[in-house]
Parts: C-alpha cells; sequence; structure tokens
C-alpha cells in the first residue's frame, strides 16, 4: 500500500532527480523508493545474511592450529618470484 510522505530537500538536488527520473522514464516518487529500498535491504543483508555458496565451503577445509597465514603467503612469493 503507497502511502505520502512529504521532505524538504535542496531545490537543486530535486530538479537534478527530476530530470534524471525524466530521462530514465520513471517518477521521482519512484525513484526516490527504489533507492530508499536498495538502502535498507543492503543494511540487513550485510547484518545476518550468509550466502549459500559460503555456506556450502563451510567446514570444507581444517587448518592446523599452529598455521601461520603470513609466514604461508611469504614463502609462496618467494618461491613465485624466484
Amino acid at each position: 500500500m503507497d502511502k505520502k510522505l512529504t521532505l524538504s530537500l535542496n531545490e537543486n538536488i530535486i530538479e537534478t532527480a527530476k530530470r534524471y527520473a525524466k530521462s530514465n522514464n520513471i517518477s521521482l516518487s519512484k525513484l526516490i523508493g527504489s533507492y530508499l529500498g536498495t538502502l535498507t535491504k543492503k543494511e540487513q543483508k550485510k547484518e545476518n545474511e550468509v550466502t549459500p555458496l559460503v555456506k556450502s565451503l563451510s567446514g570444507v577445509i581444517s587448518i592446523d592450529d599452529d598455521f601461520d597465514v603470513k609466514d604461508e603467503y611469504t614463502q609462496y612469493l618467494i618461491e613465485k618470484y624466484k
């Protein structure tokens, strides 16, 4: 259900947004709604979503407790650039 919202914005921003919306054949309301929806969706996704790929890879590799990532990477680079 759509609901009205009143915003106070800088006049230049409003005019620029109107031109952008018109050039993309979309209403200003839909443009702002889409933008706000994208912002809030990103926030929700960041907080608690693990992608299916990450879930499927979880636990596939086991690493020893004494494994030193920096040391291993250094050794890799030494071998690579010999």
